[in-house]
């Protein structure tokens, strides 16, 4: 189903698209400026706080694994409806909770809902576009998805200066059940009855996990993996370090989180401008080369001098490369195949999510008196990934060699 699509019906679908796959950064975003409130009033320590996050973004990883699969063999919009009426129903029962233990595993469960939205917006995307077309339209997708990370914490914090914590969680049920209409009437199924797999529905995981067997398709995986892992760390630790740290009022600090989301929208849209001209696997490792560079600076900055207006100019910096990375990978990975996108984009997600589940509790666990642990968190990650990106010798200069 590889088409070009009219002008018109891209715009809406990347905005539909784009809508969806904000899931994450919906369930993340909208509630950072309300961490330290949650701290007090659940009378929690900051890491387990943060475990809340890593549980959405465990469940995010994990819920990929059910709907990915399971819309390669019953198509994608089912599975979105489903999973964003869930999403809209916990996060009621979340605003409902008074205990941090019940807080975290009903984050897990609206983790594993909102997983459809991340895991079939790319397979929608790739069951239409496929080359350097796929990748200018995650450009696209990208940046419409960027906007969410930028009004989210806005809103949250403007949110907290009148209701409790909360409340976001009501905003974030409604968000759920409208979604729920917007994909019955404005979505179509992209997905043919001829091109789902046939058999049980455990077929289609089985052939998901096959990827698996491949070395390079790995590294690839956890290389892009680990760029997640470095978006998390600072994530997770980002209201602690300039609100505790460096003192900063909610506000501004939410101000200041807008404003690197907008550094992640431009950076995604930046690969799609080039694609004509640069591989995407060449762009990918310049880009990985100089975000490693640029997280050297920052861990220096920790280690020899904190100065606020350095660290906002290195984070930024980094962020907005993140972005580049995100689109570069999803676009690599994407191109690998033209049957069970579904499952290639879970394993996507199951290696961001869960390696972002992963260092987010970790960056607390370090220490939130200072923002060296957030850049050694991200440095260690963006070095890794770098590693593992390099180690893949292709033969050719396209996503092809990967196969």
């Amino acid at each position: 189903m590889k088409t070009k699509s009219t002008l018109g019906k891209r715009i809406w679908l990347i905005f539909i698209l784009g809508t969806i796959s904000a899931s994450g950064p919906l369930s993340i975003d909208l509630y950072l400026p309300a961490l330290p409130e949650m701290t007090h009033d659940l009378a929690a320590p900051a890491s387990l706080i943060q475990m809340s996050l890593s549980a959405c973004l465990l469940g995010l990883a994990l819920g990929q694994l059910i709907s990915g699969p399971l819309s390669d063999k019953y198509g994608r919009k089912k599975p979105l409806m489903v999973g964003f009426f869930v999403f809209g129903l916990v996060s009621l029962l979340i605003a409902m909770s008074n205990s941090v233990y019940l807080l975290i595993l009903l984050r897990f469960i609206q983790g594993l809902a909102g997983a459809s939205g991340q895991v079939l917006s790319r397979a929608i995307a790739s069951d239409m576009f496929s080359g350097s077309l796929l990748t200018k339209f995650y450009s696209m997708l990208s940046a419409v998805n960027g906007i969410f990370p930028v009004i989210s914490p806005v809103i949250g914090g403007f949110m907290i200066q009148f209701v409790s914590w909360k409340g976001i969680f009501i905003l974030l049920a409604a968000i759920g059940f409208i979604l729920v209409i917007a994909l019955w009437l404005g979505v179509k199924e992209t997905l043919p009855v001829e091109n789902r797999i046939t058999g049980h529905p455990l077929e289609s995981v089985v052939e998901m996990f096959g990827f698996l067997k491949n070395s390079k398709f790995v590294r690839l995986i956890l290389a892009t993996g680990l760029v997640s892992g470095g978006l998390f760390s600072y994530i997770s630790a980002s209201s602690f370090v300039f609100q505790n740290f460096f003192h900063m009022s909610v506000q501004n600090f939410s101000l200041l989180y807008a404003l690197n989301g907008i550094g992640i929208a431009i950076g995604s849209m930046i690969p799609g401008g080039l694609a004509a001209r640069f591989p995407e696997i060449t762009q990918a490792r310049f880009v990985l080369a100089t975000t490693v560079l640029t997280t050297i600076l920052l861990t220096l900055s920790a280690l020899f001098f904190n100065n606020l207006l350095v660290v906002i100019v290195l984070v930024f910096l980094t962020v907005t490369q993140f972005g580049m990375l995100f689109t570069l990978t999803t676009s690599i990975i994407m191109n690998l195949s033209l049957r069970n996108n579904g499952g290639l984009s879970a394993l996507l997600g199951l290696s961001q999510n869960a390696i972002g589940g992963i260092m987010s509790p970790l960056v607390g666990v370090m220490g939130s008196h200072t923002y060296l642990p957030m850049a050694l968190a991200i440095m260690g990650c963006m070095l890794l990934s770098m590693l593992l990106f390099f180690s893949i010798h292709d033969k050719s200069r396209n996503q092809d060699s990967f196969e």
